[in-house]
C-alpha cells in the first residue's frame, strides 16, 4: 500500500492537518464557496459576477478580493478544499483507488463539478484539475518509462485522458456508479497497453 509522503509546516503541524482547521474556522471563504456553488446550480459560470457571489452571502467585494484573486480562484479553492478533506490521510493500493475517490468526490457533488467543467479561459478548472493530478499519478507511476522524459509524457497523456473520460462521465449524469466507472476506465487502459 501506498500513502502520501507526509507533509509539515515549518512548525511542526500536519500540512493536511492546518488546511482542515483553516477551512473549519475560515467562515468567510466556506461562505464564498457556498455562494459559488448555488450560483453555479442557476447560471453558467460566465453569466456569474463576484457581486452575485458576494450578494448570495452578505459580504462585500472587498471581502471577496481578499481571499481570492478571481471567481476561477474560487472554484478552485472548492475542488482544492474537497479534494483534502474527502481524501484524507487514507492508504491506497495503488493509483486506481485513489482515481476512484476522485470519482466519488465529482459524484457527490456532480452539478457543480459539471459547471466547473464547463468553464472556458486561462485559468479553467479544467486546466487547474490537470495541474492538480500530475504530481498524484507521477507518484504512482514513479517506477515507469525509462527515464523522466518517458515519465513525463506518460503522467501528462494519462492526466489528459483520465479528464476526458470524467467529464465525459459527468456530462452524461454519471449513470453509473464512480466504482463502476473507474473499473470499466481501468479495463479499457489495460486492452490498450496490450
Amino acid at each position: 500500500m501506498k500513502h502520501f509522503p507526509e507533509r509539515n509546516e515549518p512548525d511542526g503541524t500536519d500540512f493536511t492537518e492546518r488546511w482542515i482547521t483553516l477551512a473549519d474556522s475560515n467562515i468567510t471563504k466556506n461562505a464564498l464557496a457556498n455562494s459559488m456553488k448555488a450560483l453555479m446550480k442557476e447560471k453558467p459560470f460566465d453569466k456569474i459576477s463576484v457581486i452575485d457571489i458576494c450578494r448570495g452571502c452578505g459580504m462585500n467585494r472587498k471581502s471577496f478580493y481578499y481571499h481570492f484573486k478571481d471567481k476561477y480562484d474560487l472554484v478552485n479553492w472548492i475542488f482544492y478544499m474537497d479534494f483534502i478533506l474527502y481524501i484524507g490521510h487514507a492508504e491506497y493500493n495503488d493509483g486506481w483507488d485513489l482515481l476512484t475517490v476522485v470519482a466519488k468526490l465529482f459524484y457527490r457533488d456532480q452539478e457543480f463539478y459539471r459547471a466547473a467543467f464547463r468553464i472556458e479561459g486561462q485559468n479553467s478548472f479544467r486546466e487547474y484539475f490537470c495541474e492538480s493530478m500530475i504530481p498524484i499519478v507521477s507518484f504512482f507511476i514513479e517506477e515507469q518509462g525509462d527515464d523522466d522524459d518517458d515519465r513525463k509524457i506518460l503522467v501528462a497523456s494519462f492526466c489528459d485522458a483520465y479528464l476526458a473520460v470524467l467529464e465525459r462521465w459527468l456530462i452524461s449524469g454519471c449513470t453509473i456508479s464512480p466504482e463502476e466507472y473507474i473499473r470499466k476506465i481501468r479495463k479499457m487502459f489495460r486492452m490498450i497497453a496490450k
